[in-house]
């Protein structure tokens, strides 16, 4: 049996080498479009008929997409990643579509990303470097992370890696989870789990590593910032919905944000557009914190084991 295949990740596209003897051996045809972050959904819906299986990045497989895909061959729907808030599961279930992700995967990958950004935040390393390449000899008094607070918005495999490594630089710790968190990891890191509102009010650096669902759409909007100290940071290394930009900029401008790093943008890939571009004191990233070597094969392989599993069950099934 020969299956057809979309691969729409850009990590993936970018180490199909490492994948070729694979794809032989389970007889996938596998077909790679030009992409820079993801497809549209108009994109998504002219092609998406013609393929038995997808490995999927951010693209946005909506009810609409899943539906054309099922009256053509699409069986399954396998997510290269964690995050599955641009899937539609509840149409992917209805028609039919097996769908899969490879959670737990990126927890230190992404820790030292929010853990670098963090630093920058701390210590303007990004300004010297630019300053001392023009000639100049940039002195900024930075600011010590021993004894600031952090606290952590989603305290899962990611965000318990970004906790051990806040413990180590000697920062306090708050959580804030749906569900209780590990209590190993609060041992380990002297960790305190707390509502919302007790985060957002005693914390001098608020980091986002949770995942994106409809309740925490914009959680962070005029009201939280309202919440937050004077002069507080902010590190998103998890989706940008989570972060109305419009509140986040009018933070900024009274203050309330004095610095921000934000790897996730509300719409990417992000444009000089986008009025965050002109604030000095925002760090950008490209949505790239998950995005090593030695991650991109890892989960390469459990990618297509998902995609291979489920279009064998798919088949049986019929």
């Amino acid at each position: 049996m020969n299956w057809r295949i979309l691969i729409t990740c850009p990590p993936m596209l970018a180490s199909l080498e490492s994948c070729q003897e694979r794809f032989k051996k389970e007889n996938l045809e596998v077909v790679t479009p030009d992409i820079v972050q993801q497809l549209s959904e108009e994109e998504l819906c002219q092609i998406i008929a013609e393929f038995d299986g997808v490995i999927a990045g951010d693209d946005p497989f909506t009810a609409k997409v899943l539906e054309i895909g099922r009256r053509g061959r699409l069986k399954v729907l396998a997510k290269w990643g964690i995050g599955v808030d641009a899937i539609d599961l509840e149409a992917a279930k209805k028609l039919g579509i097996y769908t899969s992700n490879t959670p737990n995967v990126f927890a230190d990958e992404v820790a030292d990303v929010a853990l670098g950004y963090t630093l920058l935040l701390a210590r303007q390393l990004h300004k010297i470097d630019t300053d001392v390449r023009q000639g100049n000899w940039l002195k900024i008094q930075g600011t010590s992370l021993r004894n600031r607070t952090a606290g952590i918005i989603g305290v899962g495999s990611i965000g318990g890696a970004i906790a051990r490594r806040f413990h180590v630089m000697g920062m306090n710790l708050l959580g804030y989870d749906v569900r209780p968190i590990d209590n190993q990891l609060c041992q380990e890191t002297n960790l305190k789990q707390v509502e919302l509102n007790e985060l957002f009010k005693d914390s001098d650096c608020i980091v986002l590593a949770c995942n994106l669902t409809p309740e925490n759409h914009h959680l962070l909007d005029d009201q939280a910032f309202e919440q937050m100290k004077n002069d507080s940071w902010l590190v998103n290394v998890a989706r940008g919905p989570i972060v109305d930009e419009k509140a986040l900029i009018k933070a900024l401008d009274s203050g309330k944000i004095s610095r921000a790093a934000l790897d996730v943008f509300e719409s990417e890939p992000m444009t000089t557009s986008n009025p965050l571009v002109n604030y000095e004191q925002v760090i950008m990233g490209s949505h790239n914190s998950s995005n090593t070597r030695e991650a991109v094969l890892r989960v390469n392989q459990i990618a297509i084991d998902n995609l291979v599993r489920d279009l064998k069950q798919a088949e049986d099934k019929n």
